[in-house]
């Protein structure tokens, strides 16, 4: 069956947002919940360092590494890997649940995240978040002021790489302006949600004699 045609698993939608780092999808994906107050984020759990400004638990579940791997040995995560030399993962709790409650979720996770997800959730919804130039890219990097050059460096020779994997998403948006890729997501959201998979409940509504709103 197509993607369309499928069932999905979960009245709730589930939206994967990823990108090369630096691109932003942080940035859209809070621009995103201000806007759609009913979206929940499915926070990930990371052993990297806080960055200025982020908060646990919001941001990130921070854990150390030991804290990191009893979590896996619990069967604790969907998926997890290793990025840039920490590990991250993604709870499958309370995401499962508020899906089952009809609630719309968005995780943002990076490309090698996304790729495994896409494997256990193909009714999911993936779109993949690119900056306007490898030198835009750079740029935001550089103005984070998070990474060491050597960081900064291995980044932007990922970014390449993360890019080529485009085709196995169901989207790309490019972050040129925040407010026009927010305003890009919503639209695939709003799409989505009206597929005919998803409204098949109304149809029979309809057909047996009701009458929608």
């Amino acid at each position: 069956m197509t993607k369309e045609q499928s069932e999905p698993r979960w009245p709730g939608l589930m939206i994967v947002l990823s990108a090369p780092s630096g691109a932003g999808k942080g940035a859209i994906r809070r621009r995103l919940q201000e806007r759609l107050p009913h979206l929940r984020y499915a926070v990930s759990v990371t052993t990297r360092p806080m960055r200025p400004g982020e908060i646990d638990g919001v941001n990130y579940h921070f854990v150390t590494p030991e804290e990191f791997h009893a979590r896996v040995e619990a069967g604790y995560f969907v998926e997890w890997a290793k990025v840039y030399g920490n590990y991250y993962g993604t709870p499958r709790e309370p995401m499962e649940t508020w899906l089952r409650e009809g609630h719309d979720v968005i995780c943002e996770k990076d490309v090698q995240g996304a790729l495994k997800l896409m494997d256990i959730y193909p009714e999911a919804v993936y779109i993949f978040t690119m900056p306007p130039s490898l030198e835009e890219l750079r740029r935001r990097i550089e103005r984070r002021g998070t990474e060491s050059p050597e960081a900064r460096a291995q980044r932007l020779a990922s970014a390449d790489c993360e890019m080529a994997c485009v085709d196995r998403y169901d989207y790309v948006v490019v972050n040129d302006d925040l407010e026009r890729a927010v305003d890009d997501i919503i639209a695939i959201i709003r799409a989505e949600k009206l597929r005919s998979c998803r409204q098949r409940h109304l149809v029979d509504q309809v057909r047996s004699g009701g009458r929608i709103g």
